[in-house]
């Protein structure tokens, strides 16, 4: 099934997947080994820098830059670009932004969703706008304009639960979205009109293969997941991507990468990822992977450091020039988890040339 979709550009999803057999992993990758890391601990292949922008609680171009930092996505902004970050904190969640000059350079700083709760991921809509996602009990989504010319918008027709990760699939108009609860499910989202998220119908993925209607979105009195008896449930649901035909969608509980093939119906775990013609990058712990075209899985980028660190929330800048992503501390103390640095790594990618 994936020998058949070609990844043309290159996707990015944060977790810890499950990629096939040991014998997949390389230690060199296509763009050669990890340099020694530098002063911020950063390991990175020869041709490619790294800096950090932001850091949890600091100041950067006027703006306190948010704890617990999650996902994220680029935008163009005239001949720049703004990067927006979602913060994870119970109640003083939302998402700040990052605004780019051409040259890369920070121009401004700012939030463009407040006062929401553990807003952990999210996804890019085909019109430019951010879906921010709480990932709570009977958490909303938030539609959000990345220039913060207007103020965010709750989604409610998509559903009240533990909302995670969101894919827009423009071919059949929908929006899938994923679930982080053991027993979550897959849904998808139609819009009574492609653009307009106010309005719509939440369905849910069934054992059939079948797509049904969620009786009550707002789940007032009964979870989403346990409204309609044959749904298929999956562990803990993460980050999604549609590309080709074809939506993917991480499980954490279990590790798994799946593939929904949206015009034939057809949902398979898939044991072996491969990128047919194009570039699959993995964040996970202290380390963002390469999967090729082979299946091989190779280190693209390595953070040193005593402590465990969560690498989160990548995403490319519109030429494809440029990752950005967010170290967040793990192990144990009151900065577990909430200290976030957000990177900027630069360099001959092989996926700007098709930008």
């Amino acid at each position: 099934m994936l020998r058949r979709t070609l990844l043309r550009t290159s996707a990015v999803f944060t977790g810890s997947l499950w990629l096939g057999s040991p014998r997949a992993r390389v230690a060199v990758g296509p763009y050669g080994p990890l340099q020694g890391p530098d002063a911020e601990g950063l390991a990175l292949p020869a041709g490619f820098t790294g800096r950090v922008l932001a850091r949890s609680g600091r100041r950067v171009a006027g703006l306190t830059w948010h704890s617990a930092p999650g996902d994220g996505a680029c935008f163009r902004d005239g001949d720049g670009w703004i990067y927006v970050s979602n913060s994870g904190l119970p109640l003083l969640g939302g998402v700040s932004a990052l605004r780019f000059g051409a040259g890369g350079d920070v121009r401004d700083a700012y939030r463009i969703l407040s006062g929401t709760n553990l807003n952990r991921a999210g996804g890019a809509s085909p019109w430019h706008t951010w879906l921010s996602c709480e990932e709570v009990t009977r958490g909303r989504v938030f539609e959000c304009d990345p220039d913060g010319s207007r103020s965010a918008r709750p989604r409610l027709a998509m559903g009240r639960f533990r909302h995670e990760a969101a894919a827009f699939d423009p071919d059949r108009q929908v929006v899938y979205l994923t679930e982080d609860e053991p027993d979550g499910c897959f849904y998808r989202f139609r819009p009574l009109d492609w653009g307009d998220l106010t309005e719509g119908a939440l369905e849910v993925l069934t054992t059939s293969g079948a797509w049904r209607a969620v009786p009550s979105p707002a789940a007032l009195t009964m979870a989403t997941r346990h409204q309609v008896e044959d749904a298929a449930h999956f562990d803990r649901g993460g980050g999604c991507h549609y590309l080709g035909g074809v939506c993917y969608f991480a499980t954490k509980g279990d590790g798994r990468l799946w593939a929904y093939e949206a015009e034939t119906g057809r949902l398979d775990t898939v044991s072996g990822v491969r990128a047919a013609h194009g570039e699959l990058f993995v964040a996970g712990e202290g380390e963002i992977a390469l999967v090729g075209k082979d299946g091989e899985v190779s280190p693209f980028l390595r953070l040193a450091g005593d402590d465990r660190r969560e690498l989160i929330g990548p995403a490319f800048s519109p030429d494809g020039r440029r990752l950005y992503f967010t170290a967040l501390r793990g192990g144990s103390g009151d900065a577990a988890g909430v200290d976030g640095h957000t990177f900027e790594v630069e360099g001959p990618f092989a996926h700007a040339a098709d930008r």
